[in-house]
């Protein structure tokens, strides 16, 4: 099992990475750092984590690399767009495990509430 990732932005044509963006996925958090002379760090811890999605368009899927999206609880950031990188697949897999790994670890395992109608309905039946 692979203890992280470190990627890099890459631009879609030829999937290179001549961007100044760099993202470190490790098992307890995720951080995006920005910038050549301004660095800006944005750190989300995987527990925040709530939903992954992994898209890639045709010129992504014929350099191959992706875009991963991570819809968290973060206050700062509620969606974090990991933008063309390889191994993209890998790397939603490795958050999706991870960040609910954590939860559980914290306890923090939401539940949601899908039903449509309130008692009052159940209760009629």
């Amino acid at each position: 099992m692979a203890a992280g990732f470190v990627e890099r932005k890459r631009w879609v044509f030829f999937a290179l990475p001549f961007t100044f963006t760099k993202y470190t996925i490790k098992e307890d958090m995720l951080t995006i750092q920005t910038g050549i002379l301004k660095i800006v760090e944005n750190d989300c811890y995987m527990y925040k984590i709530q939903d992954v999605t992994h898209s890639a368009s045709l010129f992504e899927r014929i350099f191959g690399i992706g875009t991963i999206t991570c819809f968290t609880g973060d206050t700062t950031h509620p969606k974090l767009e990991i933008l063309h990188v390889k191994h993209s697949h890998d790397i939603k897999d490795f958050i999706l495990r991870e960040s609910e790994e954590a939860r559980l670890k914290r306890r923090t395992v939401n539940m949601l509430d899908i039903g449509s109608g309130d008692m009052a309905d159940l209760e009629d039946m």
